[in-house]
């Protein structure tokens, strides 16, 4: 007996099934309390998502220096349209007073100051951020909104500035875990009800599918608490889309398999070990190319993204062991009654051989090269929309689904006072330079003011109001002239850092990333399925599917964020999030197809062997893809753009992968290159069956 098989028969023996359900139990035991602490463990602190060698960043670490805990500006505005009233005045004057004994306010507020045009006020209020990140502004920002609005005397009043928009960034997030938890596994238990069409079958993926969660949230919480592990909100949400995802889909695989085999082999135990040892390959080539994709991302300079790739990665191995181990010990457990009513006895046809994908493999043999070439051309069509793509980044405005107080009050806020009030620049430079800094800074064309300097162990600091937004592309540019003016003067070190200059390096650290890690991504995925399949022709063809799949995908996805969802653009990762996610999660389909493929064209030829393929696979392909999409359509549920965008493209491009790629263009190349595709493996040397027996065998 092969070392493979002895190892596909350890979670399914008739002793070890016992032994592998007893320790996944402890297992889940001790994780429970851990995974529950993992919010509490994210940083979602600015450094946390920022690129760690820019000059936002380094001027971030600098300003801890002149203020001993992290802070960030909260905006109070108050407007009346007829103009501000001497009671008005007097109003928030005594708001500004109250505003000082808020949760988590720091210092003296500075204002209220009035707009030139007499229509508005605005009081600028330091809020400590702490170490929670933004989580901490929200008492703050909501104890100042209801001391505004409790005596407003008919005044509109808003908070906005960074404490502001940070406390609405904190409020959509708010509750992201258990939200996407309770959608994604409602979606989960509703497909595989429809899946299995058994009242029982769905709860053992289900399951282990949550066993590998907890367990996962417990591993990342401990890296996180004592190995230095970055997560924030956005990692830990996604985390939780992809490890029931993923696990369904494996356990979409095994169970499809493990049910052929039942109608093979009287002995269940005996039928699982023969469905780990031929379906498990696949799925252990799945994962790595799952884990490899995300693993790539640790090169990012983007913070938040090279810390997303370990918790994915992490998250995908629990998955791949939990349906490896778990599942199979539950399903031998259990006994083949867990399939009613459809139960599969021995000896019984195995109804995929005639099935509709049989079917529909037979109808694309007839004429494969029509069949690609009219799928590739329908799919090329679909990249026309990429003209369209926007991934230039969000404005604050653009960030949110809806229109939170924060906007409405940045809004008001630039009607009536220099646009970057509330957001201001910090420049720091060494003390004796710190004049001539401040000079030429005042002269950059683009900035309204420069406060004077603070002084703190021969190193100066001092904020500049610019005259634009500070999420606008004039902001921007601003920054980049008051870079080249500063580090031109002598001896002084000075260096460039608030708002709308962490929006500008992350930005460039986010095109940057693309550029690097897309290329890589491609490059580790196709020495997998060089490895799996062991041929070249293969996986370049499947490789080439994967790009044309996700250029289609972005194509449709960029007209329907501009022309139905009327959102602003993207966020400068979306084309890498939804590169990887796209590729690692949809050359699933492809492992899972071809690798069936290659094992029946060993018995019967390519062409015959694809359709056979096709027929064992199709249903289990679809199942999974439908299950997949749906789960990242719950990020679309979200109130932060960047993640409704995310959840959006991949859904739209694994239904693509699932009914269009996988199922019609991958099998119509197969079919048309025959022998060919295996080259230079012994298989491209099969010698294939005479036409007229060809046709027969189709």
């Amino acid at each position: 007996m092969s070392p493979t098989r002895k190892l596909a028969e350890l979670p399914c023996g008739r002793r070890s099934k016992w032994v592998v359900l007893a320790l996944w139990l402890v297992l889940l035991v001790v994780a429970g309390p851990l995974a529950g602490k993992l919010t509490d463990a994210e940083d979602n602190q600015a450094s946390s998502w920022l690129p760690s060698n820019a000059e936002s960043t380094q001027v971030l670490d600098e300003q801890r220096a002149f203020q001993p805990v992290d802070t960030a500006q909260a905006v109070v505005v108050y407007v009346r349209d007829g103009g501000i009233t001497p009671a008005d005045r007097a109003e928030a004057a005594r708001d500004a007073e109250a505003f000082a004994s808020a949760p988590h306010v720091l210092g003296r507020t500075t204002g209220p100051v009035e707009s030139a045009d007499g229509q508005a006020m605005q009081t600028i209020v330091p809020v400590d951020i702490g170490t929670g990140g933004w989580q901490d502004l929200s008492p703050a920002v909501d104890s100042l909104r209801a001391t505004a609005a409790e005596n407003s005397l008919g005044m509109a009043t808003h908070v906005t500035g960074p404490a502001g928009i940070g406390a609405d960034q904190a409020e959509a997030f708010a509750g992201i875990d258990s939200t996407l938890l309770a959608a994604t596994v409602s979606v989960v238990i509703v497909l595989l009800l429809l899946t299995y069409r058994s009242p029982v079958l769905w709860m053992l993926p289900l399951f282990s599918a949550a066993g590998a969660l907890v367990v996962t949230q417990a591993v990342i919480y401990l890296l996180a608490e004592h190995a230095g592990l970055t997560v924030n909100a956005q990692s830990a949400g996604i985390l939780i889309v992809l490890v029931l995802g993923a696990g369904t889909d494996y356990a979409l695989l095994l169970t499809a398999r493990y049910r052929e085999e039942l109608r093979r082999h009287e002995d269940r135990h005996e039928a699982m070990a023969f469905a780990l040892h031929r379906a498990g390959p696949a799925i252990l080539a799945s994962s790595a190319t799952v884990v490899a994709s995300m693993l790539c991302l640790l090169i990012a300079e983007m913070n938040s993204t090279s810390g997303l790739g370990p918790v994915c990665a992490i998250g995908v191995l629990v998955a791949l062991a939990a349906m490896l181990t778990l599942l199979p010990a539950l399903l031998v457990i259990v006994g083949r009654w867990v399939f009613w009513p459809v139960r599969p006895a021995f000896g019984t046809p195995e109804p995929t051989r005639t099935g509709r994908w049989a079917h529909i493999g037979a109808w694309i043999g007839r004429r494969p090269r029509k069949v690609w070439v009219g799928t590739t051309l329908a799919l090329a069509a679909c990249c026309i929309g990429l003209v369209s793509l926007n991934a230039t980044g969000l404005s604050t405005a653009g960030t949110f689904t809806g229109k939170p107080d924060s906007v409405v009050g940045q809004e008001v806020l630039a009607e009536h006072f220099p646009a970057g009030t509330g957001a201001p620049l910090t420049v720091i430079s060494d003390a004796g330079g710190s004049e001539a800094v401040r000079a030429v800074t005042q002269e950059t064309p683009g900035v309204a003011s420069a406060s004077p300097p603070v002084v703190h162990e021969g190193r100066a600091m001092f904020q500049a109001t610019l005259t634009d937004p500070p999420d606008s592309q004039a902001a921007k540019d601003t920054v980049d002239r008051l870079r080249t003016a500063v580090h031109a003067v002598p001896e002084a070190d000075a260096q460039v850092g608030g708002s709308t200059a962490v929006i500008l390096d992350a930005g460039r650290a986010a095109s940057a990333d693309n550029r690097t890690i897309i290329p890589l991504v491609l490059g580790v995925v196709l020495v997998i399925l060089a490895l799996l399949l062991r041929a070249v022709t293969a996986p370049l063809v499947l490789i080439a599917t994967v790009v044309l799949s996700y250029a289609a995908a972005l194509g449709i996805s960029a007209f329907f964020f501009e022309h139905v969802f009327h959102f602003e653009g993207q966020d400068n990762a979306f084309p890498l999030f939804v590169f990887v996610f796209l590729v690692a999660l949809g050359i699933d389909y492809n492992i899972f197809l071809m690798t069936r493929v290659r094992e029946e064209a060993a018995r019967h030829g390519t062409r015959p062997g694809t359709v056979a393929g096709l027929a064992a696979t199709g249903g289990v392909i679809t199942s999974a893809g439908l299950i997949l999409a749906s789960t990242f359509a719950v990020l679309g549920t979200l109130p932060i753009v960047g993640l409704a965008e995310i959840g959006f493209a991949v859904a739209l491009g694994v239904l693509l992968d699932t009914f269009v790629v996988r199922s019609v263009l991958v099998t119509a190349v197969t079919m048309d290159l025959d022998h060919r595709m295996w080259w230079p493996s012994r298989l491209s040397r099969q010698v294939p069956p005479p036409k007229e027996e060809l046709a027969r065998q189709l």
